[in-house]
């Protein structure tokens, strides 16, 4: 939902809120901006009795010249120095009002005597829309975890409720919504399931449980033989050969076995070994007839890494004509389609033709201008690129504001389109694995997208903490080469998030070739749901703000020129007078930022 307060003081509050995020953009007229040293921000909650001021990390170097990453100070005395500014600590379906005071004088002497400015918000409920969205924390290195558990991985703590804390704080809502959506399954019901890695211990368990209480299970899980050698170099210099055994099908037989599924209710994919079988999604059927009612997305496998550890999202969706969609899209996979190991290339060529008209033909690409309101799904594999032409038009072609995420780096096409664009394009924001940085090994010259593309980019990192390399899962791609994937696994995207008629793009592919015309995938694009796209794009903001201060971090101490780092992005220290709105001025990141809020649709 989103909120405005009134102006008091030449200063206008702008509030988007999510789910678990409420972010902020803060107007300040030029008679405002003399002297303020920023904001100490109150919170109430009505709920439970609370009125205090919130913290933050950064300090004033003369009343404390060595923060560290520890650090962790109330905005009452160490005040916000910015006009867009996230609360991340925020309860779904809970009323707040937020505080905020204009601090002026010195920071040993501060002057609090300017008016304050209120906004009453109130964040959205967990469950009960047609679509409801679910989060993990999807940060392995942060200061709340590090002092909460010490910056030890889950299992490495102390006691078994100190891990399952661990574990609960890091999953947030996600791990209990996967379990909840297993469970509303009833005797005489029907799950529809496909997963490409399929370990996650509770949620094969609960559904082992619906089984035995009379749930028709029938799961699809990606079981392809794809052992191979590769030559690799060592760390003596050499190359040598090395043995890759079959995953995810060794880990997933071992994870069925384990869980005591029993094989009747398991459908093997394992046509198109080279490819992947990357769906990760749920089916309810209910009712005397099994109808198609309810559908489980997104991008978490069912991995103990993809619910805890890497960034990742889960989507229920209410709605009888997307489960429909995803039914007859299960049931074209459970056929396990496509050529195999042992045809002649003419079959090959065959089955995977046939294959991909089929799933092509369940759901045809909308053109941008005529993708409907409610929801559209879109399957993969197919032949052509039609989707993802889609995907990189809603991005360059977004009025205002396009936000994005990649699993990986920044995909060519998305590149190509986005280095046309200029600052008067609309302001683009990407959220990446890795930071795009140029291939020793390609012949392709490097275009890095910077602020003259109007595009800022953060990527995956951390700061002194083993939690990264608990949560690092292995991906089997196409070319029998295997790629961590630590921080970034979401796939979304977002068109004008902020305008009266928002697009989510969120399923299991991610935005690349392979993942259009080569990989099993499934994607919704969702028009015109205010809820949806103010979930996702609060907690895109939590997560951008978070990787963006690291990697900024991490690019300075490796080096970087000021060229491509931004001035005092990884600073720990507050500016002593009102230098810091000097920052904002017509053209930087910090005034387009502020800009988008105070021209939202509310």
């Amino acid at each position: 939902m989103r909120f405005t307060s009134p102006a008091v003081g030449g200063i206008r509050l702008f509030a988007v809120a999510g789910t678990n995020t409420v972010s902020f953009g803060i107007q300040a007229d030029d008679a405002a901006r003399p002297g303020l040293l920023g904001f100490a921000v109150e919170r109430v909650d009505p709920v439970e009795n609370q009125r205090y001021f919130m913290r933050g990390f950064k300090v004033f170097p003369s009343v404390d010249a060595t923060p560290d990453a520890s650090t962790s100070v109330s905005t009452f005395e160490h005040p916000i120095q910015s006009l867009v500014w996230d609360d991340f600590t925020a309860k779904p379906g809970r009323r707040y009002t937020y505080v905020f005071h204009p601090l002026a004088g010195t920071p040993k002497n501060l002057d609090r005597s300017r008016p304050v400015v209120e906004i009453d918000i109130e964040t959205e409920p967990l469950y009960g829309g047609t679509h409801d969205v679910f989060f993990n924390r999807g940060v392995a290195s942060s200061q709340a975890y590090a002092n909460r558990f010490k910056n030890l991985p889950p299992d490495q703590q102390p006691t078994a409720r100190r891990r399952k804390e661990a574990l609960n704080w890091l999953s947030r809502d996600l791990d209990d919504a996967l379990l909840r959506f297993i469970r509303s399954a009833r005797r005489g019901n029907a799950i529809r399931g496909c997963f490409y890695e399929f370990t996650y211990a509770p949620v094969l368990a609960e559904l082992k449980k619906a089984i035995d209480q009379g749930v028709d299970v029938q799961l699809i899980v990606d079981l392809k033989v794809n052992e191979h050698t590769s030559n690799e170099r060592q760390p003596d210099g050499s190359v040598k050969q090395v043995f890759h055994a079959s995953d995810p099908r060794l880990r997933n037989l071992d994870a069925i076995e384990a869980a005591g599924i029993p094989a009747s209710a398991v459908i093997r994919r394992e046509a198109r070994r080279t490819s992947i079988a990357h769906n990760k999604f749920m089916v309810l059927l209910t009712g005397a007839g099994r109808q198609p009612t309810q559908v489980w997305t997104g991008s978490t496998n069912l991995t103990d890494g993809g619910v805890h550890g890497q960034a990742n999202v889960g989507h229920w969706i209410r709605d009888p004509a997307v489960a429909q969609s995803f039914l007859e899209y299960w049931e074209v996979l459970a056929a396990d389609p496509g050529g195999r190991a042992d045809d002649s290339p003419a079959t090959v060529r065959t089955r995977n033709a046939e294959f991909f008209a089929d799933v092509a033909a369940l759901t045809p690409v909308p053109a941008l201008a005529a993708i409907p309101p409610g929801s559209t799904t879109i399957f993969s594999p197919r032949k052509g690129l039609g989707p993802l032409d889609l995907y990189v038009e809603l991005a360059a072609k977004a009025s205002s504001l396009a936000c994005m995420t990649f699993a990986f780096s920044v995909p060519a096409p998305f590149k190509a389109a986005l280095a046309q664009n200029t600052a008067a394009g609309p302001l683009c924001f990407l959220l990446l694995e890795k930071e795009d940085r140029p291939s020793s090994g390609s012949s392709t010259p490097f275009v890095r997208l910077t602020a003259k593309h109007n595009v800022y980019e953060a990527a995956g990192s951390e700061i002194s903490t083993p939690l990264g390399r608990w949560v690092v899962e292995t991906d089997n791609r196409r070319l029998g080469l295997n790629s961590h994937v630590a921080f970034m696994h979401c796939k979304f995207l977002l068109h004008d998030p902020l305008g009266p008629d928002p697009i989510v793009v969120t399923g299991s592919a991610n935005f690349s070739v392979p993942s259009t015309n080569a990989n099993d995938e499934n994607m919704i694009i969702v028009r015109g749901d205010r809820r949806v796209a103010d979930i996702y794009f609060t907690e895109f903001n939590r997560l951008f703000n978070h990787y963006y201060f690291r990697s900024v971090v991490d690019r300075t101490s490796h080096g970087a020129t000021a060229a491509t780092t931004p001035t005092g992005a990884g600073s720990l220290m507050l500016e002593e007078d009102d230098r810091w709105l000097q920052k904002y001025v017509p053209g930087t990141l910090r005034t387009k930022r502020v800009d988008r809020f105070i021209g939202m649709a509310v």
